[in-house]
């Protein structure tokens, strides 16, 4: 099939991508020139495991296009794909003004044949149908461009023949971070909300080969679950799922501070509770808080629209409200190691909000630095891949250093921010040893306690 996706971030890049992975025709969209010209050339402009190799082989065999030519993308597409950054407000609700770009702009575009134009971004409930409405807009300036330029097009049917058919479809996305390429071709489920039949039809076609685990890790599994619901439930069903795992690990953290008062271990009633089957052990590790670009404007936009709707998220405001104080457990910890910390040397290890990411949005470890910052102590920080790439997101307040020794040098605590499989092999003994004090905190409960006390190490971890 032939497939326009708008946007290339991490949603819309790994869409567009692995879509032309299964063999269907991928133009992708971006108005960053400099962005498609290192695109063009096959190399990714985010970092994500196996995504430059697919995005290679694509262009390779003919399958994947990038452009800054929206027209052209439109006109090539039978389906098309919105997915631009819909980045949270100070309100809290999402910005979606680049959504109602594209749409306006996939208005003033469409020229005949049906079309299915996709809401992959996480946009507001009720998007859909607003959705449909900017695009008839923009066919609607369209047309008021060409009667006024004095085209000849001025009667009613002149009118239809510019005109286009087609519907809108809510296809959320359920990516991580570092596993999207993974997700995307292995996927718990896909759910395409819509009121018209051939809209999804044609969706179902597009995700068969993924539906029928030709690419996937097991083939032997049964088909992947496809959930046909209405526009609104389909947008809900993204929001309501990042709520609730957000919320889970809210969970976990606060009965992990309760462990650190009593005495219990967090990682043994984690794994307790987990062999629930009711509950499940995913979600459930405790450490310095959630963030990224998903889970804190997913739950704000949720509340937010709970808000306008007259009611009150509690629950929800709960889990935001432990996730900010659980960012500060690691602060808490160090001043109880080392008491006052100006003029102490801390080191981070891990900067991005999760492994396997360059992504640096709402990351645990920027709430660390500013608030060492505040208290006069020095920071400096080692990250796999901030650190060799040089993206320094526009860090302040902090040192980088180029690998775990140099960080651990003059030290007087580590904290480690990021459980990246690296830090499970560095030379834990001979960083000690480079320390002014060598006590680390363990924001992830990654390592491992008796490992970390016989390498020379003052051990603290989370709920432990």
């Amino acid at each position: 099939m032939r497939v326009c996706v708008i946007g290339t971030g991490y949603v819309g890049l790994v869409t567009g991508a692995c879509l032309a992975h299964v063999g269907h025709d991928v133009i992708c969209v971006d108005n960053n020139e400099e962005k498609v010209k290192i695109m063009k050339s096959g190399q990714s402009p985010i970092f994500e495991p196996g995504l430059s190799e697919i995005m290679q082989n694509a262009i390779k065999n003919g399958k994947i296009q990038f452009t800054t030519d929206l027209a052209a993308g439109v006109t090539h597409g039978e389906i098309l794909f919105i997915a631009v950054g819909t980045p949270p407000l100070s309100s809290g609700e999402s910005d979606t003004r680049y959504v109602e770009a594209v749409a306006r702009g996939i208005g003033s575009h469409l020229n005949g044949g049906y079309k299915v134009i996709v809401n992959k971004s996480t946009v507001p409930i009720g998007s859909g149908d607003w959705v449909r409405m900017i695009v008839l807009d923009g066919i609607a300036e369209r047309q008021k461009t060409l009667v006024s330029a004095g085209s000849g097009v001025s009667t009613p049917e002149q009118l239809s023949e510019i005109t286009a058919e087609f519907d809108v479809v809510s296809n959320p996305e359920f990516l991580r971070e570092g596993s999207a390429v993974y997700d995307t071709f292995n996927p718990d489920r896909i759910v395409l909300g819509s009121n018209n039949s051939r809209a999804v039809e044609m969706m179902k076609q597009l995700y068969a080969p993924i539906v029928e685990r030709q690419f996937a890790e097991d083939k032997s599994l049964e088909p992947v679950p496809v959930l046909v619901t209405d526009l609104s439930s389909a947008e809900m069903i993204k929001y309501a799922a990042n709520a609730f795992l957000a919320t889970k690990i809210s969970f976990i953290n606060e009965v992990a501070n309760i462990c650190d008062r009593v005495g219990a271990d967090v990682t043994q009633v984690a794994k307790g509770i987990g062999l629930d089957s009711r509950i499940g052990n995913k979600f459930l590790n405790a450490g310095i808080g959630w963030g990224g670009s998903c889970f804190p404007k997913d739950v704000s936009a949720l509340v937010h629209t709970a808000d306008d709707y007259g009611y009150e998220a509690q629950l929800l405001k709960a889990a935001v409200s432990v996730n900010e104080r659980q960012r500060l457990i690691a602060l808490e910890k160090l001043q109880h190691a080392l008491k006052i910390l100006k003029g102490k040397t801390v080191g981070l290890l891990g900067l991005t909000f999760k492994p396997d990411t360059d992504d640096m949005r709402d990351a645990p470890a920027l709430n660390l630095i500013e608030q060492l910052n505040r208290l006069g102590a020095k920071v400096k920080a080692y990250d796999p891949i901030i650190s060799q790439t040089g993206m320094r997101h526009g860090l302040s307040g902090v040192v980088v250093e180029t690998d775990a020794e140099r960080l651990a040098d003059g030290c007087d605590a580590l904290v480690l921010v990021t459980e990246w499989q690296q830090f499970s092999n560095l030379d834990y003994a001979k960083m000690a040893k480079l320390m002014n004090n060598p006590v680390i905190i363990d924001g992830r409960n990654f390592l491992d306690p008796e490992t970390m006390v016989r390498a020379g190490f003052q051990y603290e971890g989370i709920g432990r």
